[in-house]
């Protein structure tokens, strides 16, 4: 079985010695997730899913973030799905936590390990599959695609694990570094999805503040994290759930590297209409 560099949910129920305070928070501008709260009783089953149990991370709330689903999916031996998108118009990535995900569309199939992507277009006919003798383990991001009058829509493709490199940002050194799963020049794509990483020590040193909104899973490290007007300890494991204009900064204060998986909205023009 593939050993995988990345946190994975804890699964099972603590014990009666356990605490009841924790590190989980919902504010009107973020929440967090921590690790320790991805147990089996808040776990989903779903529709045309065989032997699957999903984490539920974030699904559109008025009045919070609008503009995706993500969940992580753990998939036993043999399970999967011949019509994993319930949504005509829903685009789909998938990011490899650990184990083997084959997914088959159009005329190829393609087995992914730990951090190996894969998007599929709205529309696209496909099956997600685990081969292996171990469960797979990975992140499921949807949002509804909004196609552009005269744009292309982008054809599906997968990447295996190391196949984009990361681009080191600029003034930092190569000590914060971005991979972009997605090509971030194709205009049809209307998300992105990249790993970011940073050396120990290394910052994001300004506080962002942009339109779109994020979801953050931790994959290893710890940091402190800027959001709103809080600084919150994260770690491997925990996931980060942000509005949009909800301002971010970090600083990577563990012994080793911090890296996270990030999803933002992109590459459209805001819609004019309160929906």
């Amino acid at each position: 079985m593939t050993i995988s560099p990345y946190a994975l949910p804890p699964g099972g129920v603590p014990d009666q010695s356990g605490h009841i305070s924790g590190r989980a928070v919902f504010r009107t501008a973020y929440a967090v997730i921590p690790n320790d709260v991805l147990r089996d009783i808040v776990t989903s089953r779903l529709p045309h899913w065989s032997q699957t149990r999903a984490w539920i991370l974030a699904r559109p709330l008025s009045g919070f973030a609008e503009t995706f689903f993500q969940a992580i999916l753990e998939v036993q031996p043999g399970g999967g799905s011949a019509r994993p998108e319930p949504d005509p118009d829903g685009e789909g990535a998938y990011f490899v936590l650990a184990g083997t995900l084959e997914i088959a569309y159009a005329d190829r199939t393609e087995r992914l390990g730990p951090g190996g992507f894969a998007w599929m277009a709205p529309g696209e006919r496909y099956t997600v599959t685990n081969p292996g003798t171990g469960p797979v383990t990975f992140h499921w991001i949807r949002k509804a695609y909004q196609p552009v009058a005269d744009i292309a829509t982008p054809a599906s493709f997968s990447a295996p694990a190391d196949s984009v490199a990361p681009v080191a940002m600029a003034n930092a050194e190569g000590r914060w570094r971005t991979t972009r799963l997605i090509d971030p020049d194709d205009i049809g794509h209307d998300m992105h999805v990249n790993v970011v990483s940073l050396d120990p020590g290394a910052l994001i040193p300004f506080a962002e503040t942009h339109v779109m909104e994020h979801g953050l899973y931790v994959l290893e490290g710890k940091a402190v994290y800027r959001l709103n007007e809080d600084w919150v300890e994260v770690e491997a494991g925990d996931f980060m759930w942000l509005r949009a204009f909800c301002p971010q900064a970090c600083y990577a204060g563990g012994t080793g590297p911090f890296s996270y998986l990030l999803y933002k909205d992109v590459n459209r023009h805001p819609s004019l209409q309160l929906r």
